[in-house]
């Protein structure tokens, strides 16, 4: 990269405290959450926007990882700045421990309204939110008390200790694994999945498997450092030894995002790596259009209010009707149940892009 345009980088760094790039990333992900999660038919949906259903990645199975990882980036650029203070680091984390517990309450409180309002629905404990505060707040005092290199070992420490534990705990088979059986121990029977023959548990945001999840984050924080102080090739290179060792790791233990496999960590954290390179060479060294950063800057508020909609639209009664009034009863018959599912996917990821353009026009940031 030449001279001038490093320095032009630069410049767009120091005219503001956030990067387009990563608000860019970080909204995209957020739409493309809203995108698999809310099809008009779960009974109709494109093989590449479905989970994986148990070993194995699809293009799905990328997005929380990528949403985890920017957790980490961002982490790096908002405590990065002020670490040389030390006074300041114990405020700080207390806010971002606040702040975590913002988010795991807002979860639970999704989960309560799921179970109180649907029928035959059931309590859930675990759930992403939940998820992405603890991992936001273990990712803040990594940050915040840990020099670089402990930050080395305590992410390799969580893939292989992690990577053992599931290897020594028996089988990587549905609810017979280490995971499933610590969190069914841990949560019961408000797992998001009981086995009627066994009636052991599983849940894909369990308690166990955050612990790799928390070195995606922790990757995304070594990569949120390197941005910082401009180590593009740093960033290139980790993109690319995650991808590979992650790949090398998947004959040993496959990728599962259920499990969250350390193979799937790597895998997934490489291919964030490389997203994260595209976008900030693209938006904040050549000055392309930051696409996504309307939903970034108002994440948690877009993710949830859309797990709030997809609550109390099927509690009224009124998704199926709108669904087959709207689309499927003419869309169906000409382009097939698919294409009508997908199509109101995407209406429905527009009218949440709608609204959170309406609150950035108004400078209205919702912070959990």
């Amino acid at each position: 990269m030449c001279d001038a345009t490093l320095a032009t980088s630069r410049r767009r760094m120091t005219a503001t405290a956030r990067l387009a790039s990563v608000d860019a990333l970080r909204g995209c992900t957020v739409a493309a959450m809203l995108l698999v999660n809310d099809p008009g038919s779960w009974d109709a949906v494109y093989a590449p926007l479905e989970h994986a259903t148990w070993h194995g990645c699809t293009p799905t199975d990328l997005v929380f990882p990528f949403f985890l990882f920017i957790v980490g980036v961002s982490s790096a650029l908002a405590f990065g700045p002020r670490l040389d203070r030390q006074a300041a680091r114990t405020p700080m984390l207390q806010a971002a421990l606040w702040r975590a517990a913002r988010i795991i309450a807002l979860g639970l409180a999704i989960n309560l309204l799921a179970w109180w309002l649907l029928p035959n629905a059931h309590l859930r404990l675990p759930g992403v939110l939940q998820r992405i505060g603890l991992c936001f707040a273990a990712v803040a005092a990594i940050a915040l008390y840990l020099r670089p290199r402990a930050q080395w070992l305590v992410l390799i420490a969580l893939l292989v200790g992690y990577g053992l534990l599931l290897q020594w705990g028996g089988t990587l088979a549905p609810f017979d694994n280490v995971a499933s059986r610590f969190d069914h121990v841990v949560f019961g029977s408000t797992v998001y999945q009981i086995d009627a023959a066994t009636g052991r548990g599983h849940d894909p945001e369990g308690l166990l498997s955050t612990l790799p999840a928390l070195a995606t984050t922790l990757l995304g924080l070594l990569a949120g450092h390197w941005l910082r102080v401009r180590n593009l090739r740093a960033i290139g290179l980790l993109g690319i030894a995650a991808f590979a060792l992650g790949f090398v790791w998947s004959f040993w233990q496959p990728f599962n995002k259920n499990l969250w496999t350390s193979s799937f960590a790597l895998w997934t954290a490489g291919w964030a790596s490389l997203a994260l390179l595209a976008f900030h060479w693209a938006i904040d060294v050549r000055g392309w259009p930051a696409w996504g950063r309307r939903f970034g800057v108002n994440a948690i508020a877009a993710y949830a209010g859309s797990e709030l909609m997809q609550i109390l639209l099927p509690a009224f009664g009124w998704q199926v009707p709108l669904y087959h009034f709207l689309l499927a009863d003419w869309l169906t018959p000409l382009a097939g149940a698919h294409l009508a599912s997908l199509t109101w996917a995407i209406a429905f990821v527009f009218l949440w892009w709608l609204i959170a353009s309406a609150l950035d026009r108004r400078g209205v940031f919702i912070r959990i």
